[in-house]
């Protein structure tokens, strides 16, 4: 695998090549998910974590998996369960008697790309063991601390709330989740093609028809370029105005923090390079933005009652705020 990335070519060129070869490989099994793939990329570009939500069979499990199978870094999956422990999560310190001393074991969290299945399903001591490492990429056990390697990202599936055997995850916890991407079912059509794949490549995992076409240190080197992409001031003055409206809304009962604001930049900032500009446009920041705030915000009871959603007040905000051009 080629380490000098931007060798020879403009950077956005390459970056570009790189990331439709990316899209390229997940697209050899995931049919008709264009926005969710897109999303997921511009989440490890963002260095954020991400959390999807669909009913079971809409394939966010094997979309991850995919995923770490396109970057060639460690992989580890957690099945959350209602009797999991922190300890099955961060790992635990276990006495050696030859030693005569306590040595740490760690748990599946250290690795660079962790799935944590079904994450709902597990009560709120065990969502708590996440919340050091998801925000600072670290891990203090027993009074030592253990840095990630990088790149660190965890993407989290879950079942709608409404499901029975679910929990309710801590908001602290969603504000970590820099996307929460909401999966549909297929059109009819893409579930044609998907039965009809299945039919063909019967006897064949779905895994080994994806090659890894990037490393830790290619990840490196796009996040590098992410991060000098241009944004202007009143677009950074946008977001925040966007960000602060939902605060004071009368349909939110709980609005989005500061980190929804630099959510929204760093996503955004993700997209522009994905579409070959080195500066970010309104639109960016629009495409963005729903899956940074639908998960940080907590609708008033009176709008839940009406059955209102996060995203129809995301929506009515943006249309009351003027777009900068």
């Amino acid at each position: 695998m080629d380490e000098n990335l931007f060798g020879e070519r403009t950077p956005l060129q390459e970056f570009k090549e790189t990331l439709n070869r990316l899209k390229s490989e997940i697209g050899k099994v995931i049919v008709g998910q264009d926005q969710m793939i897109e999303l997921l990329i511009a989440g490890i570009l963002a260095d954020g974590h991400i959390l999807l939500e669909g009913v079971p069979g809409v394939a966010k499990t094997l979309t991850a998996k995919l995923l770490s199978r396109t970057i060639d870094v460690g992989f580890s999956r957690i099945q959350f369960t209602p009797d999991l422990m922190p300890g099955d999560v961060i790992g635990s310190s276990i006495f050696n008697p030859r030693e005569m001393l306590f040595q740490f074991r760690p748990g599946p969290i250290f690795s660079n790309i962790v799935l944590i299945d079904e994450i709902n399903r597990a009560p709120a001591k065990t969502q708590a063991a996440l919340f050091e490492v998801m925000e600072e990429r670290q891990i203090t056990v027993d009074g030592q601390t253990m840095t990630m390697n990088q790149p660190f990202l965890v993407i989290a599936t879950q079942n709608p709330i409404e499901q029975e055997g679910t929990y309710h995850l801590p908001e602290a916890q969603l504000d970590r989740f820099l996307f929460k991407i909401k999966i549909d079912y297929p059109s009819e059509a893409d579930e044609v093609t998907v039965v009809t794949r299945h039919h063909n490549h019967v006897g064949t995992a779905m895994g080994d028809m994806v090659q890894a076409v990037m490393n830790a240190s290619t990840v490196e080197n796009l996040r590098r370029l992410v991060s000098g992409i241009h944004v202007e001031e009143k677009l950074i003055r946008f977001i925040v105005s966007m960000v602060a409206s939902t605060r004071q809304h009368k349909s939110i009962y709980l609005g989005a923090s500061p980190r929804a604001s630099i959510g929204i930049l760093q996503s955004a900032k993700a997209i522009a390079a994905m579409r070959g500009r080195d500066f970010v446009v309104p639109e960016d920041i629009l495409y963005v933005t729903p899956a940074v705030l639908r998960h940080r915000l907590v609708l008033s009871p009176e709008k839940e009652m009406e059955g209102g959603t996060p995203d129809d007040v995301i929506n009515q905000i943006v249309q009351s705020l003027e777009i900068p051009r």
